[in-house]
């Protein structure tokens, strides 16, 4: 089987860390917890290294932004499949194992979008299928879940 790494980008997100890392660890045990962090200058490379040492910080020298930040945190990752998630995210139980199964079954898949359920309204998407969002015909973008302020159901419409 692949192995995994979660890969977490940071800069300054120690309350997010705080708030959602622990379910991270709780529910990704197959997988290798990384944090990159982006020439943060609040104390979350520390507050890392003294209450969670089984994650792997990396430490850019600078904040190159979400793409470089990632693209340098990701030239030290050894693991075959990487997740990319943001520090506010908080995942489930189960949320990893039909990832793993999917590339395991598919090998030719490169890349998978989730769904992403609010935070707040749990039956509710945030983005469904967000990737570059889509246009409707009067020229205004939205993307599959959310049209503007409106959040869409999840009833396993888009399973």
């Amino acid at each position: 089987m692949k192995r995994i790494a979660v890969v977490i980008l940071n800069w300054n997100g120690k309350s997010w860390l705080e708030k959602f890392l622990p379910t991270v660890l709780k529910y990704s045990e197959s997988a290798q917890i990384y944090v990159v962090d982006n020439a943060s200058t609040d104390d979350s490379v520390s507050f890392l290294e003294n209450d969670f040492p089984s994650v792997k910080v990396i430490q850019n020298t600078e904040n190159s932004g979400f793409a470089g930040g990632y693209n340098e945190g990701l030239k030290k990752v050894e693991e075959e499949i990487y997740c990319l998630l943001n520090s506010d995210v908080e995942v489930t139980e189960g949320w990893l194992e039909p990832v793993l199964d999917l590339f395991e079954q598919n090998p030719e898949i490169a890349a998978i979008q989730p769904k992403i359920l609010s935070y707040y309204r749990k039956n509710y998407f945030e983005f469904a299928g967000a990737g570059g969002g889509l246009i409707d015909n009067l020229g205004y973008p939205y993307c599959r879940g959310r049209v503007f302020d409106d959040l869409e159901e999840d009833k396993g419409q888009y399973d």
